[in-house]
């Protein structure tokens, strides 16, 4: 088979412009709803803690990466955790209490009320992040979780759930939860000010 490269691209491209522009309109009032979710925390004294599988894991690592150095501007390091980084905790967890605690066990140990976790699952039914919002719940822990469109299982547990107006494509999703968290961290960011 060959594969006409530049058509591809076109159609991946307008595939993508296609769900942005769904996406824009849908997404302003619980992204704003998010950061000031997060400032409050922030302002507080709390942190964020970040849990997703496979691509929603970089996209976790990357927008808590982007919160505890810097977007765009100098400023004071937010804290912002990515509950995926430390292989030895997570398959130690998995070993000893199975995949589905490997989140919802680091809730348990750094977790504490007032804090925010977000998780991200662009179907809405991974269970260990489904785990680790009903242990976060019931710690007094605030829940985002980023979605596709139908939300799944975590978005009716969620305090706020931001969904991607997308059921058909995981890579059109992260590309909205990427440029969601982008989003997220410049308005913090401005919001919060310069060291």
């Amino acid at each position: 088979m060959t594969l006409n490269i530049a058509d591809f691209w076109q159609e991946q491209t307008r595939h993508h412009m296609e769900i942005a522009e769904k996406t824009f309109p849908v997404v302003a009032e619980p992204l704003a709803k998010w950061v000031e979710m997060a400032e409050e925390a922030v302002k507080n004294g709390k942190k964020l803690l970040f849990c997703g599988n496979g691509g929603s894991a970089a996209d976790a690592q990357h927008i808590s990466a982007e919160l505890s150095v810097k977007l765009c501007q100098d400023r004071a390091p937010i804290a912002a955790i990515c509950l995926s980084l430390d292989p030895s905790a997570m398959t130690a967890c998995a070993n000893d209490y199975g995949y589905d605690q490997v989140f919802a066990r680091q809730v348990a140990a750094f977790g504490q009320e007032g804090d925010i976790l977000v998780g991200i699952t662009t179907s809405g039914n991974s269970k260990n992040v489904w785990e680790a919002i009903d242990t976060a719940k019931k710690r007094g822990i605030k829940v985002v979780v980023l979605t596709g469109e139908s939300g799944g299982k975590v978005a009716p547990l969620a305090d706020l759930a931001i969904k991607v107006p997308c059921a058909d494509s995981t890579a059109r999703i992260q590309e909205m939860h990427i440029l969601l968290g982008h989003a997220f961290c410049g308005a913090l960011e401005n919001i919060l000010g310069l060291v």
